[in-house]
């Protein structure tokens, strides 16, 4: 008798145990799909056709995505990146591609890109995508945008949009998502902490 309740309770236990190992398994099956999975950015740019494999091995890319009429985020984020680059060692600061894709390619022709983020410095690039273009870029690194109509204003229209920043290899690995700050600090800390591992 005490065997059998022995039995039992080790096949109750046996039970709780694969139960719980499937649930962990669809746990993190689905928080995993949540994670954007990143790829290829190959978009025409300020600079001619850019392309994340044209990187070298030991570059990475400092992907944004925001457009040249954006009032505050974006002239921000833009100024963190350079005021990271302009911080960062000299040699790793080389290895840096800070890339703006624009959410707005209805007014972001390629001649407007190239003047804004001039203001920037000339390492930066501007890149702009067709909608299909875009909406694949932005399903792939689990970004939104959504235009917000203004009536009674001569921009007619904002846009809402992520605010992060993606550390990008050649390959379209996503190596780090750093949120948005009005500080470089967390992005030194993230472009030190990866290029550091790959150099």
């Amino acid at each position: 008798m005490k065997r059998q309740k022995l039995w039992m309770g080790l096949g109750a236990a046996f039970l709780v145990v694969v139960t719980m190992a499937v649930w962990a398994f669809q746990q993190h099956r689905a928080s995993s799909s949540d994670e954007p999975v990143g790829g290829e950015v190959a978009l025409p740019s300020t600079q001619g056709d850019f392309s994340l494999a044209q990187l070298e091995d030991d570059q990475l890319a400092v992907l944004f995505f925001g457009y040249t009429h954006c009032p505050d985020v974006c002239p921000m984020t833009l100024t963190v990146v350079r005021q990271a680059l302009q911080r960062l060692d000299s040699d790793l600061a080389a290895r840096v591609v800070p890339v703006l894709v624009t959410v707005d390619p209805e007014r972001d022709t390629l001649e407007r890109l190239e003047e804004y983020v001039g203001y920037f410095g000339e390492s930066f690039i501007g890149a702009r995508g067709s909608q299909a273009q875009l909406e694949d870029i932005a399903e792939r690194y689990g970004i939104f945008w959504r235009k917000v109509e203004m009536e009674d204003s001569e921009m007619e229209y904002t846009v809402d949009h992520s605010s992060s920043l993606y550390l990008v290899d050649r390959e379209g690995r996503i190596r780090q998502r750093v949120l948005y700050s009005p500080n470089p600090h967390g992005l030194i800390a993230a472009l030190e902490e990866e290029l550091g591992a790959s150099g």
